[in-house]
């Protein structure tokens, strides 16, 4: 699967088969189930899972949480736009 083929697959009521938990996260929040992608981000215990809750965090509004998160995923704080954040988690995680 490929980027194209992750975004257009929102338009589906159900996750494609076979995407990791981290994928299947982004792929709720892509559609608007942001209490669903953070119920899956807590349940991974890795850098992505990390990541991928800080992101949804920043989303949230709460900054402070987030900077936590980005800090246990080895990643910077991110300045970007949340639309351009959850673009380059999809395609880090697709490759």
């Amino acid at each position: 699967m490929n980027f194209d083929d992750f975004k257009s697959s929102l338009t589906s009521s159900t996750p494609p088969k076979a995407l990791s938990n981290s994928l299947q996260a982004m792929w709720y929040d892509g559609r608007g189930d942001w209490e669903k992608a953070h119920s899956i981000a807590q349940d991974i215990h890795n850098l992505e899972g990390s990541w991928i809750h800080a992101y949804l965090h920043r989303k949230e509004g709460d900054q402070g949480n987030a900077a936590y998160w980005y800090h246990r995923a080895n990643q910077p704080v991110c300045k970007t736009s949340l639309q351009e954040e959850w673009e380059n988690i999809v395609r880090t995680l697709i490759h």
